[in-house]
């Protein structure tokens, strides 16, 4: 699935250059994420760089847009192709 940062964003920057996919961008406020660009760093990393960075633990799965392993890898080959 894709992540979701929370209101409780502290818009520290930190996430940010994690994003192998630049996925995260600052919103009105709080930083957010592209998700169709968020692969929860599959096919890069083995656990999410932003969720390993935020200070605030505010990254968290967005349950509205649940996503299997196999899809976020999928995800990941199309971006990688498109690039």
């Amino acid at each position: 699935m894709a992540l979701l940062i929370k209101d409780d964003c502290i818009n520290c920057t930190v996430c940010e250059p994690e994003c192998p996919n630049s996925a995260i961008s600052a919103g009105d406020g709080i930083f957010v994420i592209d998700s169709g660009k968020c692969t929860e760093c599959v096919g890069y990393f083995e656990t999410s760089q932003c969720i390993d960075v935020c200070p605030v633990d505010c990254i968290i799965p967005d349950p509205d847009r649940i996503e299997s392993p196999e899809q976020l890898q999928k995800k990941n080959q199309r971006l990688m192709a498109a690039a």
